[in-house]
């Protein structure tokens, strides 16, 4: 599998990395690379992103944080 890091990673290590094939996303810790990942449904996997983000967005409102669409 491809690995790549979200593109907000920066230069750090604390990172996700995705690795998308046919079937599914997989999903892992950079720190831990040799550890289980999560695997995603193709299917399911913009869903989750769409809910991920829009719960980060409402917490980073109420918290005060600037807004990543910016």
């Amino acid at each position: 599998m491809h690995w790549r890091k979200s593109s907000y990673s920066g230069d750090g290590s604390n990172c996700v990395e995705i690795a998308a094939v046919l079937t599914a996303i997989h999903v892992r810790d950079s720190k831990t690379m040799g550890s289980p990942h999560l695997a995603f449904q193709s299917s399911a996997w913009v869903p989750f992103i769409s809910h991920t983000a829009s719960n980060s967005r409402s917490r980073q409102s109420a918290e005060g944080w600037p807004s990543l669409d910016s």
